[in-house]
């Protein structure tokens, strides 16, 4: 496992297009094309949906070599996916393993499948490599604040999501250290069935939780000293604006979006 492969959590400092926008905007457009990947159906859509993430990219100037390779952490999920697909959703018989059928369906829903989970981490990991954890965090609160007048914790719901994305990185670095201390050790992580495999990862997840738990703790004391008490009567070094950048970017995308939901 190499953490230069994971891109969600991550932040790349930068003076592009993508950093300029409004946290709020870059959360909404992904919102936006978050829902029309699950509306869209056919392949002509989702090359156009992945046309304007590859825009997005660009227009981020973060290297797209590391956009796709924060897709290596769920290969094995998108494989195993595509192969129920294939093999059990129903349709006309392409080829035959033993007793086990693929199907032209299978194929198709297997392909879209992927293409739709490869497109939504990928919309993903722009947001959190183009936004400061700070900035972020902000954002989703001032999104989520309506909701508090419903008893909603809106500051504490950001600030969660926002150590969530931000630990991932951490703990999967960590992950990484783990293992290959006890490579050192002999070790073997590779051979063997799936069983054998999956036995051999439990001694990872006891000094990980470990890990994990004592981070959080002194992550709690090092706010707690700092006299953290939530959002209420919290000031902001610096204020959220939205700019005729920001309306723009809204504008065209939302408009995009909705013409390849209605013509494709």
């Amino acid at each position: 496992m190499n953490i230069s492969s994971v891109a969600i959590g991550q932040y790349m400092p930068g003076e592009s297009l993508m950093h300029r926008l409004d946290p709020r905007s870059k959360i909404a457009l992904s919102l936006v094309v978050v829902i029309a990947l699950f509306i869209v159906k056919s392949a002509w859509a989702y090359a156009a949906l992945g046309a304007l993430i590859i825009g997005a990219v660009l227009a981020s100037r973060v290297p797209i070599k590391m956009v796709i390779r924060g897709l290596r952490p769920l290969l094995f999920v998108m494989v195993l996916t595509f192969g129920l697909h294939l093999f059990m959703d129903p349709g006309e018989p392409i080829f035959r393993i033993g007793k086990i059928v693929a199907t032209d369906r299978g194929l198709a829903q297997g392909l879209i499948t992927v293409a739709r989970l490869s497109l939504l981490i990928m919309a993903t990991s722009i947001v959190t490599l183009t936004t400061s954890p700070i900035a972020f965090t902000d954002g989703l609160e001032s999104l989520l604040k309506p909701l508090s007048f419903v008893g909603v914790p809106a500051h504490e719901l950001a600030m969660m999501m926002t150590i969530a994305l931000r630990f991932i990185p951490t703990l999967l670095e960590e992950t990484d250290k783990i293992m290959k201390a006890q490579m050192a050790r002999g070790a073997d992580f590779e051979s063997g069935n799936i069983a054998k495999r999956a036995r051999a990862m439990i001694p990872i997840l006891v000094p990980l939780f470990v890990s994990a738990f004592r981070r959080a703790d002194e992550l709690a004391m090092a706010m707690e000293a700092r006299c953290y008490r939530g959002g209420q009567g919290r000031t902001r070094l610096r204020q959220l604006r939205m700019g005729a950048l920001d309306v723009a970017a809204l504008t065209l995308v939302t408009a995009y979006a909705v013409l390849v939901v209605v013509v494709l």
